[in-house]
């Protein structure tokens, strides 16, 4: 059995772990509460291939979504009453109709979040996307997940924190990080197997460096705690430590992080169209209950469902809580 495959086995089979401490903390398992955003992963290419990513991008990848799947995603927006349209990968930039469909998005009135690796808006043949954003005001999540360059290229690849930088400052001068309407926030992870420090406090960190260093300007930044998935899962198998971090993330369970897990208020759209509660769940193959595509989504089926749940849970309740937007408490 792969490593990949271990950890879906692992996942199913500590189900009941992590719903028993949901059930001691809430008396039910979890469903879903509601359907803001609709979070759509439209392909798993990549220029970088990260050490910690879950979905196992690089530029070798060749899964993308059809366009008629994205514009089932967009009715399904519509069912649900959704308001954000949140898009990710691989670097969603490199799909051929990502402009087209962040155009139709915007038309339908959906606020469109973009997650950006942040190097992809230095590359041949990417260089407008800056002024493209702009243009749009669109809401971007980027990347970084330290502010120190030895850390950043450790976890991403050589030059990355350099490109990540210059990347950043040309955002800056169009708006982003000082306007209002030109939203850019950052995401960091941990480089290994520990929890992030507090989110407050390290934004004021990344604050003091990169604007003392480089003058830059951000809106917001998000804490992420890693999940034992993809290439993080095979890095803590190499060191050893898989156990290890299992065990701190069961032991920080946070029961106050349970009415805002994003599950429980989002639709993830693999590339394929199948329907996830998360894009963690979506990077192990578990689908949402009912097994369901996008082309036949129901929204008030999807908001009673029951969350498909697992050891990979405990990252996302496990000390402030964990999420696509940072920390929950």
């Amino acid at each position: 059995m792969s490593l990949a495959q271990s950890s879906v086995f692992q996942a199913l089979e500590d189900t009941q772990s992590f719903n028993r401490c949901v059930e001691d903390a809430i008396g039910e398992n979890l469903t879903g509460l509601t359907l803001d955003t609709v979070q759509v992963n439209i392909g798993l290419k990549c220029n970088l291939a990260c050490r910690h990513c879950h979905v196992v991008s690089s530029p070798k990848r060749k899964e993308e979504m059809s366009w008629e799947t994205m514009q089932a995603v967009l009715r399904a927006a519509q069912l649900a009453g959704a308001h954000t349209l949140d898009i990710t990968g691989g670097a969603p930039e490199m799909h051929p109709d990502f402009r087209e469909f962040v155009d139709v998005a915007i038309v339908q009135g959906l606020h469109v979040m973009v997650r950006t690796n942040l190097t992809i808006l230095l590359q041949p043949g990417y260089e407008g996307l800056p002024a493209f954003f702009a243009d749009r005001a669109i809401h971007l999540v980027a990347s970084l997940p330290c502010y120190l360059p030895n850390n950043v290229d450790k976890q991403r690849g050589r030059h990355v924190y350099k490109d990540s930088i210059t990347a950043i400052q040309r955002l800056n001068q169009l708006g982003y990080g000082r306007d209002s309407a030109k939203v850019l926030d950052l995401v960091c992870n941990p480089g290994g197997p520990s929890l992030p420090p507090n989110e407050r406090e390290l934004e004021e960190a990344y604050r003091r460096a990169l604007h003392g260093e480089f003058g830059i300007h951000f809106n917001k930044l998000h804490a992420i705690t890693n999940i034992a998935i993809g290439r993080f899962l095979h890095d803590l198998a190499r060191a050893g430590k898989i156990a290890e971090y299992q065990w701190l993330l069961r032991e920080s369970f946070n029961p106050a992080t349970l009415e805002g897990l994003m599950c429980r208020h989002q639709l993830h759209v693999g590339w394929d169209g199948t329907m996830y509660d998360c894009d963690f769940n979506s990077a192990l193959h578990l689908a949402a209950a009912g097994g369901w595509k996008v082309q036949d989504f129901d929204p008030v089926k999807f908001r009673q469902r029951r969350i498909v749940t697992g050891e990979h849970c405990f990252a996302c309740t496990a000390g402030c809580g964990s999420s696509c937007g940072g920390a929950l408490t």
